[in-house]
């Protein structure tokens, strides 16, 4: 009886890990699900300007229409969410991007710009559920002192369907016929239903599996805090810094082709989107080599480090000089590979009950991306593209002064 009652805590405590572990490689998916989204998104901001004759600022509201949906399903999304549960907004995240990709259809038949914008807003509102779902989910899967290491190694997933998308993009959308705008979107269209259906596959495997409801867990880790939710100045800060991080990520992609092409004279439309995907690879990569070096390095440092060098890096992308300037546009992707989910992490970390709010207002501030690629599309429209790249150099400022306090409070 003694040995039995003894064991059964180690039994448990190994059970609770195993379905911790599981529930923490199904939510990795998720990231790279709407890693491949976005990575596609950029490679049809390119396509749409020949295609439906759009210019570069009215390209933008691609990334507007894409951006916003996350401002508006965030706060919804998080109140669903501790009602029903963190699975419950998973599949309906899913079920949204599944209906999205499947409206491309239309729009592609319509060859409505309109129509394309609503359709990517849809799939969106998916990924807003998804986001708010899976970004404190993997957080909390495991000891809170490793939670920036397991976002970012999450996150690491989204770089590769970031990397996969332009390959697929690049080598459907501009090798097909350009003839008609028939022609030129039937491409888009098959690559649209494909990914429909890929995601309602993996909508009917979340929905068979079981997976832990840390809803508990969370009220429970409540840690007496009883400032309002505004009154944390790590979580304030984060929202201001990841609003100004993703207006610079989504800008740098949003015209990375039109960019490459004016700067490295001999490249395609087709070889600057292969060379989107090495930015992409670069992304990935450094979200696992930062990863690997949070292990020795506080995440704070690394933050300032990173944020120092892409200020640099966007100063010789606007200064525009030929083959160079590319060059240095590729290496950003490297060095932004950890803002996202560590801005995050930081935002939301010690906030006890007050997490899942924290983390829809944290996926609210995305809506910067949808502020950004207008601005610089207007701006490339009057100016220059190079010139446009000056906003994003701003907004890693904003990300470096955030990283500067955080590392404050650490060291003291």
């Amino acid at each position: 009886m003694l040995a039995d009652k003894t064991a059964a805590p180690a039994y448990a405590q190994r059970k609770t890990t195993s379905g911790f572990r599981l529930a923490f490689i199904l939510v990795t998916t998720l990231f790279f699900l709407w890693g491949l989204s976005y990575g596609l998104l950029d490679v049809l901001n390119k396509h749409f300007q020949e295609v439906l004759h759009v210019n570069k600022a009215q390209s933008g509201l691609l990334q507007a229409a894409y951006f916003g949906a996350y401002f508006i399903i965030a706060l919804p999304a998080g109140f669903f969410m501790d009602r029903f549960g963190y699975k419950a907004g998973i599949l309906v995240g899913l079920c949204l991007y599944a209906l999205g990709a499947l409206l491309f259809v239309p729009a592609a038949s319509a060859g409505s710009f309109g129509m394309f914008l609503f359709a990517l807003f849809v799939i969106a509102l998916g990924l807003g559920c998804l986001e708010t779902a899976a970004n404190p989910f993997a957080t909390v899967l495991g000891d809170p002192a490793g939670a920036e290491r397991r976002l970012n190694l999450s996150q690491s997933f989204n770089g590769l369907g970031q990397f996969i998308g332009p390959i697929i993009g690049g080598s459907l959308f501009f090798s097909a016929t350009q003839g008609t705008t028939a022609d030129g979107l039937s491409s888009v269209k098959t690559t649209y239903v494909a990914i429909a259906v890929l995601v309602l596959l993996i909508a009917f495997l979340f929905g068979r599996t079981k997976l832990p409801d840390i809803r508990e867990q969370s009220t429970s880790e409540d840690h007496g805090i009883a400032k309002g939710l505004w009154q944390h100045g790590h979580f304030t800060g984060g929202v201001i810094a990841q609003f100004f991080y993703v207006a610079a990520q989504v800008g740098v992609g949003a015209f990375f082709i039109n960019y490459t092409t004016e700067h490295w004279h001999t490249l395609s439309n087709q070889n600057a989107s292969y060379l989107l995907s090495v930015g992409m690879i670069s992304f990935m990569v450094g979200r696992f080599f930062s990863t690997w070096l949070m292990g020795f390095v506080r995440p704070a440092t690394l933050l300032v480090v990173y944020a120092i060098i892409n200020i640099v890096l966007c100063g010789v992308v606007v200064a525009g000089i030929d083959n160079v300037s590319v060059i240095a546009l590729v290496a950003i992707f490297f060095f932004m590979s950890i803002m996202f989910p560590t801005i995050f992490a930081m935002g939301v970390k010690n906030m006890g009950k007050q997490t899942k709010r924290a983390s829809s207002v944290m996926i609210m501030a995305i809506v910067g991306g949808a502020v950004m690629p207008y601005l610089m599309g207007a701006i490339a429209d009057h100016y220059n593209t190079a010139v446009s790249y000056a906003l994003p150099m701003v907004c890693f400022a904003v990300v470096l002064i955030y990283a500067v306090k955080q590392r404050a409070k650490a060291v003291i």
